[in-house]
């Protein structure tokens, strides 16, 4: 039951990041890449903050290891997408970034030499072809953008892998405010690094960034924690890649695109990823990764 109450919080996560496209589209207009990086993670950090006050007081030398690797990975991903984003079509920049659900699995063979099932391959070819079909046009040529969002779509598959790992072994709530503080503050000091530090902010700015900040940092990242305690790294990657599914259906709720068979057969594709993989069992992992 557990099991299947994390894959539902799961698909929450992606139905609220999808919102977090058009958010940052909005945010965008009137800030710049790090200072709205800076901005939402500041937020979720004093958000985690008294979350988990409690339980910071106890906290362990390990955990700190555990959730600074995770924001550092975190950081990663959200700074080279964003970088990546001017350099490369919005498409683009959303295909490469979902291209994490193929990285994650390999990750895991890797460093702990986890088998990865043939459902599971066959559901993250399978997600990676639907986002494909709801995000490409007929230039597929990689420039420099495209570069950096492969390199952001490796941090963010570090980071629900090291999720994964982590969560087994500590308490979510102190991993998640190390992860953010982390975040927060290698965001700071890239926004000051890069002279993003005028700030002229406008009422939609600001409400588009409390919503990345709250809604789609804060409470996704807990309930993203939480929920890969009991779902495989591999198996969530493969459901959050339904975050670009659920993004270009508020394209076409909020910004009133228009709706093509191709970005049907591309989430029907992408839902039947989500099915296959979750109907496969759950690997093992070999006790010394298991003590990682």
């Amino acid at each position: 039951m557990k099991k299947y109450m994390a894959i539902a919080g799961l698909i929450l996560v992606t139905v609220i990041w999808g919102g977090g496209f058009v958010a940052s589209d909005m945010a965008l207009d009137s800030l710049l890449p790090f200072q709205i990086m800076a901005i939402r993670f500041l937020l979720a950090s004093v958000l985690m903050g008294g979350i988990s006050i409690r339980s910071l007081k106890g906290v362990k030398r390990e955990e700190l290891k555990a959730g600074a690797l995770m924001g550092t990975a975190l950081f990663l991903g959200f700074s080279l997408q964003i970088i990546g984003l001017q350099y490369t079509t919005p498409s683009k920049n959303a295909f490469l970034t979902a291209t994490n659900v193929v990285i994650v699995p390999f990750i895991a063979f890797l460093i702990c030499r986890k088998k990865v099932g043939l459902k599971g391959i066959a559901g993250a070819v399978l997600a990676i072809a639907g986002v494909g079909l709801l995000s490409l046009d007929k230039d597929l040529s990689l420039g420099l953008g495209d570069g950096l969002t492969l390199i952001c779509a490796v941090g963010f598959a570090f980071q629900i892998f090291l999720t994964s790992i982590f969560v087994k072994k500590y308490r979510a709530s102190v991993l998640n405010f190390v992860q953010m503080c982390t975040a927060a503050v290698l965001s700071l000091v890239f926004m000051a690094a890069s002279g993003q530090v005028q700030f002229q902010v406008t009422a939609k700015g600001w409400g588009s960034v409390l919503y990345l900040g709250i809604i789609s940092t804060t409470i996704c990242y807990l309930l993203q924690t939480a929920c890969q305690k009991y779902v495989d790294e591999t198996k969530a990657a493969i459901i959050l890649s339904m975050e670009s599914v659920f993004g270009n259906l508020f394209s076409v709720i909020i910004l009133h695109e228009s709706i093509t068979l191709r970005m049907i057969l591309g989430c029907v594709i992408i839902l039947g990823a989500v099915i296959l993989a979750n109907s496969a069992g759950e690997p093992e992992m070999p006790a010394e990764a298991r003590d990682m």
